[in-house]
C-alpha cells in the first residue's frame, strides 16, 4: 500500500498538468477567435473588463474619412479606411457619413452604430478619437489636405510611401469620399482579418437598432421559417441604373431626368434593352414571383421584402403579392409609432434589414449591389446560412422564352433550378484576375481569410 502512494501521486500530477496545458490551450485558442471575430453566432462584444489593451505606436497625422453612399457602400469603405489607418500608423477620427447623396440621410455614424465600442474594440489596432483637437482648425488648408476620389486610387496596392510623405506638410489628410475602395486581393492576410474584424465586429448597431431589429425577427420567426427577398426595385436603383423594362414611358422617363439630375450618377444615355439582356438590372416584381415559384418556394412562403420604398408601390407589388400572399415589410409588422424615429433616414431603415437579412432562413438579393454583398458575406461568417445567387443574365433569357411561349412552364422551371444549382453560396475561394481587378470577386461578398475554410485557399 505504501509502495502505491507514489504512483498516485504522480498520476494525479500528470492530471493535473495535462488539464492545466488542455485549459490555457484553450485560452489562447479563445482569444485568438475574439480579437479576429471569429465567433459565429456568439455575440462578439467583450465586456468592458476584457478590452484590448491599447496600441502603442508614434501616429503620423490624423485621417479623416467622409463616406459615400448608402449604408452598405459606407460599411465597406469604413473598415477599408480602418486597415490604412493600421497600415499608415495614423490616428482616424469616428467618419463622416453621406448626407448629399439621393436618400438625404441626415444620420450621423453614432445614430447608426455604437460609437464607444468602435473605438474600444479596435483599441489595439487603430487609435480612434472622436473629432479632431481643438488646436487644428479644420478650415485651414495649411493644416488639412482634401483629398478628391481620384486620389485614392492609389490604394489598390497601398503604396504607403506616396502618401505619408504628405504629412510632412499637413497635419491631417481628409478623403471627401472613399469609394474608391481598397483591392480584393493582393493584401496581407493581417489588413484582411482587420477588415473582416470592423466589418464584423466593431461595426455594431446601437442598442434601438439592434433591439428593433431582433423584434422584426423574433415576429417573423414565431410565423415560422422565412425568405428575406432584397428587391432593388427602387427608385433610386432604376434611376441610376438606366433600366426601365415594365415601365411605362412616362415612368422611363421620369427616371431618366433624376439621372441627370444626379451629376454623380451616370448621365449618359444607357440602352436599358441591351443592359438587361447583359443581366445588369434588378428583376421586376412580376419576375420575381416567376424566378420564386420557379426555384420550388409554395404560395404559403413568408416572405419579407428587405427594401425601400419599391417604384410604382402596390400596384407594382400586386404580382409578387398575388403569387405570395404571405408578403411582409417592416412598415407591416411593426406599429407606426415605434417606426416614426427611423422612418425618415434610409441608412437607419437599410440597418434593420440587413439585421433581418442576415437572419433569416434564406436570402435572395435581385440585383447584385453593396448590401446583396455585404449579407452573402456576413451570412457565410455566420456558418454558410443559405444565400441564392441569382443568375440574372440566365433568367432573362428563360423569362423572355416564357413569356414568348417558346418554352412551356415545366421546361422553364427545370432550367432554372438547373442553372441554379452551384449558385447557392458554399464554400470557395475568392476568384482572382490578373490585371481585371474591377471584374474580381468582391472581398466583403466572400471575405474567405476570414472563413472556417481559409486553409483551402493559400
Amino acid at each position: 500500500m505504501a509502495r502505491s502512494r507514489p504512483r498516485v501521486w504522480l498520476l494525479a500530477a500528470c492530471a493535473a498538468v495535462l488539464l492545466w496545458a488542455s485549459v490555457a490551450q484553450l485560452v489562447a485558442i479563445s482569444r485568438f477567435l475574439l480579437r479576429f471575430g471569429f465567433a459565429g453566432d456568439a455575440d462578439l462584444s467583450p465586456p468592458p473588463s476584457t478590452l484590448p489593451a491599447p496600441r502603442i505606436y508614434k501616429s503620423n497625422g490624423y485621417l479623416k474619412i467622409s463616406c459615400n453612399g448608402g449604408l452598405n457602400q459606407m460599411r465597406s469603405e469604413i473598415c477599408d479606411m480602418v486597415a490604412v489607418a493600421r497600415l499608415l500608423n495614423l490616428t482616424m477620427i469616428v467618419p463622416e457619413l453621406d448626407k448629399r447623396s439621393f436618400w438625404a440621410d441626415q444620420s450621423n455614424f453614432g445614430d447608426i452604430f455604437d460609437v464607444r465600442h468602435f473605438i474600444d474594440s479596435l483599441r489595439d489596432e487603430v487609435h480612434i478619437i472622436n473629432q479632431l483637437p481643438e488646436r487644428l482648425d479644420p478650415t485651414d488648408s495649411n493644416v488639412i489636405l482634401q483629398m478628391p476620389p481620384a486620389s485614392l486610387y492609389i490604394f489598390n496596392s497601398l503604396p504607403s510611401m506616396q502618401i505619408l510623405p504628405l504629412f510632412s506638410k499637413y497635419d491631417v489628410i481628409h478623403f471627401n469620399k472613399t469609394d474608391a475602395r481598397l483591392a480584393n486581393n493582393g493584401i496581407s492576410t493581417e489588413l484582411q482579418l482587420l477588415r473582416c474584424r470592423v466589418n464584423f465586429h466593431a461595426l455594431k448597431f446601437t442598442p434601438q437598432i439592434e433591439e428593433l431589429g431582433n423584434k422584426l425577427v423574433h415576429k417573423l420567426r414565431a410565423q415560422g421559417p422565412f425568405v428575406a427577398l432584397h428587391l432593388r426595385y427602387e427608385m433610386d436603383m432604376l434611376a441610376f441604373s438606366g433600366c426601365n423594362h415594365g415601365l411605362s414611358l412616362e415612368e422611363a422617363e421620369e427616371l431618366r431626368k433624376m439621372r441627370y439630375a444626379y451629376p454623380w450618377w451616370r448621365d449618359k444615355e444607357i440602352d436599358s434593352q441591351a443592359k438587361r439582356l447583359q443581366g445588369l438590372c434588378p428583376h421586376t416584381p412580376e419576375e420575381t414571383s416567376l424566378v420564386l415559384k420557379a426555384l420550388g418556394f409554395q404560395k404559403d412562403a413568408l416572405i419579407y421584402i428587405a427594401a425601400g420604398e419599391i417604384y410604382g408601390g402596390e400596384m407594382r407589388l400586386e404580382p409578387l403579392r398575388s403569387a405570395f400572399p404571405k408578403l411582409v415589410r417592416k412598415e407591416s409588422l411593426l406599429d407606426s409609432e415605434v417606426l416614426r424615429q427611423f422612418q425618415n433616414h434610409s441608412s437607419q431603415m437599410a440597418a434593420l434589414d440587413f439585421i433581418v437579412s442576415t437572419a433569416s432562413d434564406v436570402f435572395i438579393p435581385t440585383f447584385d449591389g453593396n448590401m446583396a454583398k455585404l449579407v452573402e458575406g456576413h451570412r457565410r461568417f455566420l456558418g454558410f446560412r443559405r444565400s441564392v445567387v441569382l443568375d440574372r443574365w440566365k433568367l432573362v433569357g428563360l423569362l423572355d422564352l416564357y413569356a414568348n411561349k417558346t418554352i412551356s412552364w415545366d421546361i422553364f422551371v427545370s432550367s432554372v433550378q438547373e442553372a441554379h444549382k452551384s449558385r447557392v453560396a458554399q464554400p470557395s475561394c475568392r476568384q482572382k484576375l490578373e490585371n481585371k481587378p474591377k471584374e474580381e470577386d468582391y472581398f466583403y461578398a466572400n471575405p474567405h481569410e476570414c472563413l472556417a475554410n481559409s486553409s483551402l485557399c493559400i
